[in-house]
């Protein structure tokens, strides 16, 4: 078998988030810094070793006052810790689909913590340049509380501001290293 090395195309991938806002509608965010390294056996990314970091100061929500609050102590704290981390540590339930679990071990703010997420493999084509490039869809769910993001508030009727479980979403498409 030979060993592949794939990195993220940025101009054909997205990171998201989503999280409940008073409990009604859900607002998104991404991070529009962000990098993905995988080392395969050929083209099997079921046993891949995968490591994805996210630059904090790259989140965007559509608003500047918001930005700038998750950016701040109260949530990501990006003058402390500047980096979203994520390595794989397993598969499990591959589909002959290429659908699979993967879990991998989330660090925010230092706090590290196992996770799972849902990813629908797309495929590996040629694109019109040449370049082999893999492409996944992930889901999964976390607690933002888990990971030291513990800010809070309600409102005057007593609801909740901010949900605790933030759901994310991302599309990634890889690209052979030569």
């Amino acid at each position: 078998m030979a060993t592949k090395k794939w990195a993220v195309d940025p101009s054909h991938s997205e990171v998201q988030f989503k999280i409940k806002h008073l409990m009604i509608t859900n607002v998104t965010g991404s991070f529009n810094l962000f990098t993905v390294n995988a080392e395969t056996d050929d083209e099997d990314f079921t046993k891949a070793t995968v490591s994805f970091s996210a630059d904090v100061d790259s989140i965007s929500t559509g608003n500047e006052q918001r930005d700038g609050h998750l950016k701040s102590a109260d949530f990501f704290d990006a003058a402390n810790y500047p980096k979203i981390k994520f390595a794989a540590t397993s598969y499990e339930n591959v589909d002959n689909d290429g659908s699979y679990e993967l879990y991998g071990d989330l660090t925010i703010k230092d706090v590290t913590r196992q996770v799972k997420l849902d990813v629908e493999f797309g495929g590996v084509v040629k694109d019109p340049y040449g370049n082999t490039k893999a492409g996944f869809t992930i889901n999964g769910k976390i607690n933002r509380k888990d990971f030291g993001l513990t800010w809070s508030a309600v409102t005057e009727a007593g609801g909740v501001v901010v949900s605790d479980e933030v759901r994310i979403n991302c599309e990634i498409q890889l690209i052979e290293q030569q």
